[in-house]
Order: structure tokens, then C-alpha cells, then sequence
């Protein structure tokens, strides 16, 4: 199994900004080549945040995958070392070579520089399960689709130590954005930025009710940045409170998904346990009654499908008989400087295992990580 593709042009710069982008996911790098084209995932350590760049087999100069599907995970500082500077790449490098193979123990990564400069990086590697995020954006409500650069220019003005931003869409045509303001916390003494968009600078407004729905900002930065470089629009897939948002990017050769957990609102949960058992927890980010995103992944070592285009899929939480992954002691640990009663309901791992099916299990994660 192995995989070798040649990227040219502009496009090593864009290679080089979606991993970037995905370094404001995770800390790792996952990789997969298909014979339908190259994929790079990542996830938080939380799992409450998700994205995929699926790169064409048209977007290289050449491509070629063999002997079946091939993946493997990297520590994302190595290979985002590689690619550095952005804004010298297209003025400096005129060919990319990225080389990966069962035989070898390195991902080999070549920039061919003009003057016949060639530097070399040979990454060390794990191989891995396929990181797999089963959701469909489709699926969802609402859409907003806006010019990436619109989106940019609004969250400029937020603080970049901004945790979280709140988006609200309403039939009247009018989406404003906010800073998120803890509810324990003394409104009299928090700087509140808001700004309103108008319905007409968006290019897509389907909206089947009033929405209110509270992200982390960071990965959202993260989406913007890639998506005003390359020009186009940003789509935004989002259900209810609580339930996980899509922010899509769509090109001929380039597809990018982020999935972001949302905060689900006090009277949700409260809903949720007039009709339900009661739930031992203080979470906001309770997610029993909500939509939930499914990982999966599939086995090395064993005869595993076909990845399939992403399926959102939405499962009570009594469906669901695996243990979870963690203890409750584990769910109960908060991150050091983050809010007590603040968690994302992380989203859902299991295992495809040859003969036995999918096997759904649950995770109760903190909120994503802060800025490094």
C-alpha cells in the first residue's frame, strides 16, 4: 500500500493553508489515500470538533494510490514545519513531491525550490485507524451560505482570546453575531461586541425558525482564514442549540468540512428532563436529546469498507448499549482555566470491525481547547 502525489503551481500554497487550518483542530494529523483522492482529518482532544479536507485526485499534478487504501497519522507541528512560511511557497516553490509507503517508516515530504533547491522531510509516522465523521449537512434546517470574506471581516472584531462567538439568525432577515457571556457572570463588568448582518449579503438564507446557536470561535478562525484565501463562499449547516454545526467549503478539486459542538440552552435541558430519566450531570452542553456526530473508525488488519460520503446520523442516547469510553471520573475533570459548568458533549467513537458491525460509543469531553 502506498501513495505518491505531485502538487504544482499555487496549489502547494493551498495544500499548505489546510493544514494550517486543521492545526486549529487537533495535534494530530491523520492522512488516508484513496483511489477518489487524498484525505487529512483532524480532531480535538475533546472530540467536540472535527474537520476533513478532501483533496481530488484533479487538484494534483499527479496522483496515484495503491494497493488499497493507505493511512497513517503525523504529528501536525512536524508537518506544519514543513510548510512554514505561506506567503513564500507560490514565490518559491515550484513543485511539491509527497511520498508515503507500507515499506517505509517516513512520510516523505520534498519542496523543489527554484535555483534547484530541494529540501527534504522525511516524518515519522503511525499507522492508524481511518478517522471517519458520519454527519450530513444536508440533514440540517438551516443554511446561511456567505462570502468568506464577509464572515472574516465580522470576526475581526472579537478579541483573538475570544473562546466562543454566538450566532443568531432570524426569519425577519437579520443574523447578528456576539461575544458569548457566561451566565454566572457579572454583565456589568463584560465589554459585549455585537454586529448585524443583513439577509441580502448573504448568498444562501434558508431558515426554518428563529436560531440562536454558541460555537468555539478558534476552529471558526481557523475555516475563515483558508476559505478567503481560495474565494469561496462558506456554507453553515446548523439544527438547534446543542446540535453540532457544519461549516462547509466547496470547490471542483477541494471539499472542507468542520463539524463544531454548539452550546445547547438551559431550557433545552430542562425539556429534555421532564421527558427523559434524569441525567447525573451539570453539563451545558448536554446532548441526550440532541443530534449526535458519529465517528467511526475502521480496523487496520481487517477487511474494512469503503469510506462513504458523510452521513449525518441522529441516535437517542438509549440506542446506544456500549460502554462508555470514559469513566465518570474522567467526564467530571474540567480543563484549568475553563468554566466549571461549561462542557461539549463530545462526539461519538466507535469501531467498524469486520463481522461485527458499528459500534457507537459516548464520550462526555471538556471544551475545546484554547489558543496555543
Amino acid at each position: 500500500m502506498g501513495m505518491k502525489c505531485v502538487i504544482t503551481g499555487s496549489g502547494v500554497k493551498v495544500f499548505g493553508r489546510a493544514v494550517h487550518s486543521l492545526s486549529r483542530i487537533g495535534d494530530e494529523l491523520y492522512l488516508e489515500s484513496l483511489d477518489d483522492g487524498l484525505y487529512l482529518r483532524s480532531v480535538n482532544s475533546s472530540r467536540s470538533a472535527y474537520a476533513c479536507f478532501t483533496f481530488a485526485p484533479l487538484f494534483f499534478h499527479s496522483y496515484e494510490s495503491t494497493g488499497g487504501p493507505c493511512h497513517c497519522k503525523t504529528h501536525m507541528k512536524a508537518v506544519t514545519g514543513v510548510f512554514r512560511s505561506l506567503p513564500s511557497l507560490d514565490k518559491t516553490v515550484e513543485k511539491c513531491l509527497i511520498t508515503l509507503s507500507s515499506t517505509n517508516t517516513r512520510l516523505v515530504i520534498q519542496l523543489l525550490c527554484k535555483y534547484g533547491v530541494t529540501k527534504t522531510h522525511n516524518l515519522s509516522y503511525q499507522d492508524c485507524e481511518s478517522l471517519q465523521a458520519v454527519y450530513s449537512p444536508d440533514s440540517c434546517p438551516n443554511l446561511l451560505r456567505a462570502p468568506a470574506k464577509l464572515l472574516a471581516e465580522a470576526v475581526v472584531h472579537f478579541p483573538a482570546t475570544l473562546a466562543e462567538v454566538t450566532l443568531m439568525a432570524s426569519q425577519c432577515g437579520r443574523v447578528t453575531m456576539r461575544n458569548y457571556i457566561e451566565e454566572d457572570s457579572d454583565s456589568s463588568k463584560a465589554m459585549l461586541t455585537e454586529l448585524a448582518l443583513s439577509r441580502d449579503e448573504f448568498l444562501v438564507y434558508e431558515l426554518q425558525k428563529q436560531t440562536e446557536i454558541t460555537f468555539c470561535l478558534k476552529e471558526f478562525r481557523g475555516l475563515l482564514s483558508f476559505a478567503e484565501s481560495t474565494g469561496n463562499p462558506v456554507s453553515i449547516h446548523f439544527d438547534s442549540p446543542g446540535c453540532p454545526a457544519v461549516f462547509r467549503v466547496e470547490d471542483t478539486v477541494l471539499e472542507v468540512h468542520f463539524v463544531l459542538a454548539t452550546l445547547s440552552e438551559t431550557d433545552n435541558v430542562s425539556k429534555s428532563q421532564n421527558h427523559r430519566p434524569p441525567v447525573a450531570t451539570d453539563d451545558d452542553f448536554l446532548a441526550d436529546d440532541l443530534d449526535y456526530m458519529i465517528a467511526m473508525e475502521t480496523t487496520l488488519g481487517v477487511s474494512s469498507p469503503a469510506p462513504v460520503s458523510p452521513n449525518f446520523s441522529k441516535r437517542p442516547l438509549h440506542e446506544n448499549p456500549s460502554p462508555p469510553l470514559e469513566t465518570d471520573e474522567e467526564m467530571e475533570k474540567e480543563i484549568p482555566g475553563t468554566p466549571p459548568n461549561k462542557k461539549f458533549r463530545s462526539l461519538f467513537f466507535g469501531s467498524i470491525l469486520a463481522g461485527s458491525g458499528r459500534t457507537d460509543q459516548e464520550v462526555l469531553a471538556e471544551d475545546s481547547d484554547g489558543d496555543s
